[in-house]
């Protein structure tokens, strides 16, 4: 899985478009990416329209929320249009995006049966590439992980504490006119 303080790995997927997004495109934005398992199931409706319900929030914070699951353009489409969302789908029907960023698994399910699928993650990606913040399992609360991912994105644009703080030598106070 993709950890904090790593860069986004370099990618081309096409959106409920079909225009290919790359991450050359999103460079010198603010991400929010999101993976989800399956358009228009209970939780990824949800998230999807928590995510919109946020969308002027994210805006105003200048950072462009991103889904992707393994759905494919069509499914994308009724989805964005059946729930009014504002924000791009990623159409990763490889799952190669999935891949790189660990939110694809694969396995047994509790009933026995083989699973593959998409992993609810969300990633905040500063302007520079670098994954700032992971929920790493999204499922916790969807009711409130829109406003979790908010305030990540606070957390991006607040200073470094230690950037207040000024360790140079002292200064030379400035002459005073007396003197």
């Amino acid at each position: 899985m993709l950890q904090e303080g790593q860069r986004m790995p370099d990618f081309a997927l096409p959106d409920t478009h079909g225009k290919t997004v790359t991450s050359k495109d999103l460079a010198g934005k603010k991400i929010v990416l999101y993976f989800y398992p399956k358009d228009e199931t209970s939780g990824c409706t949800i998230e999807a329209c928590n995510f919109r319900d946020d969308y002027p929030e994210f805006t105003r914070r200048g950072a462009r929320v991103i889904g992707v699951s393994m759905d494919d353009e069509r499914s994308h489409q009724d989805f964005a249009r059946k729930f009014g969302l504002p924000f791009e789908l990623l159409c990763d029907t490889e799952g190669t995006l999935c891949k790189l960023f660990g939110a694809y698994n694969e396995g047994v399910s509790a009933a026995g049966r083989p699973y593959k699928g998409v992993s609810r993650m969300t990633f905040v990606i500063d302007g520079q590439g670098v994954v700032r913040k992971v929920f790493a399992n999204a499922n916790q609360n969807l009711l409130k992980h829109s406003q979790e991912v908010l305030e990540a994105l606070e957390q991006i644009d607040l200073p470094p504490a230690h950037a207040a703080e000024d360790h140079s030598l002292p200064k030379k106070p400035p002459p005073q006119p007396w003197q």
